[in-house]
C-alpha cells in the first residue's frame, strides 16, 4: 500500500470516529483546552500527515515550538497499544508506563486554540469528556467511549504496522527531516535510532463481551474501508 494510500484510509477512519463523536452529548467547544497536553501520542502515519500537509514557514514554526518541549519529561510509551493487546491476549504482564513530570500545555497551542486543528492525530481527536475537563480536572468518558477509542487507536496502528508511535514532539521533530520523512515513504524509518517505538500489526481487539454488539456498526464500518475504492 502507497503512502497516498495509508492518508487516505487514516483520514475516512478520522471520518468515522468524528461521525461517532458527533453522536455523543459532550461538553467540549473550542477555546477549552484544558486536556491538550504535551503527554499526547501519535503514529508516524499521523505525524507524516500533518508536516506533510504545512507550508515551509509553517514547518519553521512548529519545530520552535517543538524543540523545547523534546526536552522535558514528557510521556513517551514503552508499548504501543497492539502490543498491549496481544500481551493481554497471552496473560503475560504488562510493564508500567511512566509519565515524567505533571502534563504541560501541548506546545503548540495558541491562545487556547489548535493551529493545526483539521490535522489533529487520533490521540487530540479522541481525548472527549462530557463534563468541562477544567471543573473536574479530567475527562469524563463513558466506557463505550473508551473502548471505541481504543478500537480506533488500535485499527489506525495497524494501518501503520511498519512505522512507529512516539509523544508527539518527538514524532513530529522526527518527521520534520527531510531525510526521515522520506525514508519513511520508503519504509525504512528505523524507530529505535530515533527514539521512537515500533508499531504492531492488530491480532486481537481490546473489546469487553458487554460491548461487543453495540460496537458492531462502528466495525462493520471500519472492515468496509478495505473493501471501498480510494
Amino acid at each position: 500500500m502507497t503512502i497516498e494510500q495509508k492518508l487516505d484510509l487514516l483520514n475516512r477512519i478520522y471520518g468515522i470516529y468524528d461521525a461517532f463523536a458527533r453522536s455523543l452529548d459532550l461538553a467540549c467547544r473550542k477555546y477549552c483546552a484544558h486536556c491538550c497536553t504535551s503527554n499526547v501520542s501519535l503514529t508516524s502515519l499521523e505525524g507524516y500527515r500533518l508536516v506533510h500537509s504545512l507550508e515551509p514557514d509553517q514547518l519553521e514554526y512548529l519545530q520552535q515550538c517543538l524543540e523545547p518541549a523534546s526536552e522535558k519529561r514528557v510521556f513517551r510509551p514503552l508499548l504501543t497499544t497492539n502490543r498491549i493487546a496481544e500481551l493481554c491476549r497471552q496473560e503475560r504482564e504488562i510493564p508500567e508506563e511512566a509519565f515524567g513530570d505533571p502534563a504541560e500545555i501541548c506546545p503548540l497551542l495558541e491562545e487556547n486554540a489548535c493551529p493545526v486543528y483539521p490535522l489533529r492525530p487520533f490521540g487530540c481527536r479522541c481525548l472527549v469528556s462530557r463534563v468541562p475537563c477544567r471543573e473536574s480536572d479530567a475527562a469524563e468518558m463513558p466506557d463505550f467511549v473508551l473502548t471505541v477509542n481504543t478500537v480506533f487507536l488500535q485499527t489506525i496502528e495497524h494501518l501503520d504496522a511498519t512505522g512507529c508511535t512516539g509523544n508527539l514532539a518527538d514524532v513530529l521533530l522526527c518527521l520534520l527531516s527531510d531525510e526521515n520523512r522520506q525514508a519513511y515513504r520508503e519504509g525504512r524509518l528505523s524507530c529505535s535510532a530515533t527514539g521512537l517505538i515500533g508499531n504492531h500489526p492488530l491480532t486481537v481487539l481490546m473489546v469487553p463481551p458487554e460491548h461487543r454488539a453495540r460496537l458492531q456498526p462502528i466495525l462493520a464500518a471500519l472492515a468496509k474501508l478495505s473493501t471501498e475504492p480510494s
